[in-house]
Protein backbone atom coordinates (compact mmCIF):
# COMPACT_ATOMS: atom_id res chain seq x y z
CA UNK A 1 0.00 0.00 0.00
CA UNK A 2 1.44 3.49 -0.26
CA UNK A 3 2.66 6.38 1.62
CA UNK A 4 2.67 9.82 0.98
CA UNK A 5 5.37 11.88 2.36
CA UNK A 6 4.00 15.36 2.75
CA UNK A 7 5.57 18.87 3.54
CA UNK A 8 4.31 22.08 4.24
CA UNK A 9 7.04 24.42 3.60
CA UNK A 10 7.59 28.07 4.36
CA UNK A 11 11.21 28.64 1.91
CA UNK A 12 12.74 31.31 3.18
CA UNK A 13 15.90 31.36 1.52
CA UNK A 14 14.30 30.97 -2.67
CA UNK A 15 18.20 30.50 -3.99
CA UNK A 16 18.99 28.15 -1.12
CA UNK A 17 16.03 26.08 -0.93
CA UNK A 18 16.52 25.47 -4.96
CA UNK A 19 19.98 23.62 -3.97
CA UNK A 20 17.95 21.45 -1.52
CA UNK A 21 15.27 20.35 -4.13
CA UNK A 22 17.57 19.64 -6.82
CA UNK A 23 19.69 17.29 -4.25
CA UNK A 24 16.56 15.78 -2.68
CA UNK A 25 14.65 14.89 -5.49
CA UNK A 26 17.17 12.02 -6.89
CA UNK A 27 17.03 10.97 -3.61
CA UNK A 28 13.34 10.15 -3.11
CA UNK A 29 13.07 8.36 -6.24
CA UNK A 30 16.14 6.23 -5.42
CA UNK A 31 13.62 5.15 -2.83
CA UNK A 32 10.57 4.52 -5.31
CA UNK A 33 9.34 8.19 -4.35
CA UNK A 34 7.37 9.87 -7.07
CA UNK A 35 5.99 13.61 -6.64
CA UNK A 36 2.45 14.03 -6.63
CA UNK A 37 2.58 18.28 -5.83
CA UNK A 38 5.36 20.34 -5.64
CA UNK A 39 4.36 23.69 -4.78
CA UNK A 40 1.34 24.94 -7.21
CA UNK A 41 -1.85 26.81 -6.47
CA UNK A 42 -3.84 25.93 -3.18
CA UNK A 43 -7.69 26.41 -2.56
CA UNK A 44 -8.01 26.34 1.14
CA UNK A 45 -10.98 26.35 2.24
CA UNK A 46 -10.39 26.02 5.74
CA UNK A 47 -8.16 26.79 8.50
CA UNK A 48 -9.10 25.50 12.05
CA UNK A 49 -6.03 23.13 12.73
CA UNK A 50 -3.47 24.90 10.52
CA UNK A 51 -3.13 27.35 7.53
CA UNK A 52 -0.64 25.99 4.65
CA UNK A 53 1.75 27.57 3.09
CA UNK A 54 3.45 25.08 0.12
CA UNK A 55 2.48 21.55 -0.08
CA UNK A 56 4.82 18.43 -1.63
CA UNK A 57 3.48 15.20 -1.36
CA UNK A 58 5.60 12.41 -2.72
CA UNK A 59 4.19 9.22 -3.09
CA UNK A 60 6.44 6.17 -1.54
CA UNK A 61 6.16 2.21 -2.37
CA UNK A 62 5.07 1.91 1.60
CA UNK A 63 5.68 3.41 4.64
CA UNK A 64 9.53 1.46 4.97
CA UNK A 65 10.24 3.10 1.87
CA UNK A 66 9.41 6.67 3.02
CA UNK A 67 10.95 6.30 6.27
CA UNK A 68 14.00 4.73 4.26
CA UNK A 69 14.06 7.93 2.84
CA UNK A 70 14.01 10.32 5.21
CA UNK A 71 16.52 8.63 7.53
CA UNK A 72 18.65 7.54 5.04
CA UNK A 73 22.37 8.77 4.82
CA UNK A 74 22.32 9.66 1.26
CA UNK A 75 19.64 12.32 2.66
CA UNK A 76 21.08 12.95 5.85
CA UNK A 77 23.86 16.09 4.60
CA UNK A 78 20.71 17.81 2.55
CA UNK A 79 18.19 17.53 5.30
CA UNK A 80 20.08 20.75 7.07
CA UNK A 81 19.88 22.68 3.13
CA UNK A 82 15.67 22.42 3.91
CA UNK A 83 15.94 23.07 7.61
CA UNK A 84 18.01 26.22 7.29
CA UNK A 85 16.36 27.42 4.52
CA UNK A 86 12.10 26.86 5.29
CA UNK A 87 10.45 26.39 8.11
CA UNK A 88 8.63 22.29 7.43
CA UNK A 89 6.24 20.44 8.65
CA UNK A 90 6.40 16.58 7.12
CA UNK A 91 4.13 13.70 7.82
CA UNK A 92 3.90 10.05 6.49
CA UNK A 93 0.31 9.35 6.10
CA UNK A 94 -0.78 5.09 5.08
CA UNK A 95 -2.25 5.00 2.14
CA UNK A 96 -5.60 3.92 1.75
Amino acid sequence: MSAYLIVDTQIENADEYEKYKQLAKPIAEKYGGAYRVRGGEMDVLETDLWSPTRMVIIEFPDMAAARAFVNSEEYAPVKPLRRNNAKCTLAILDGA
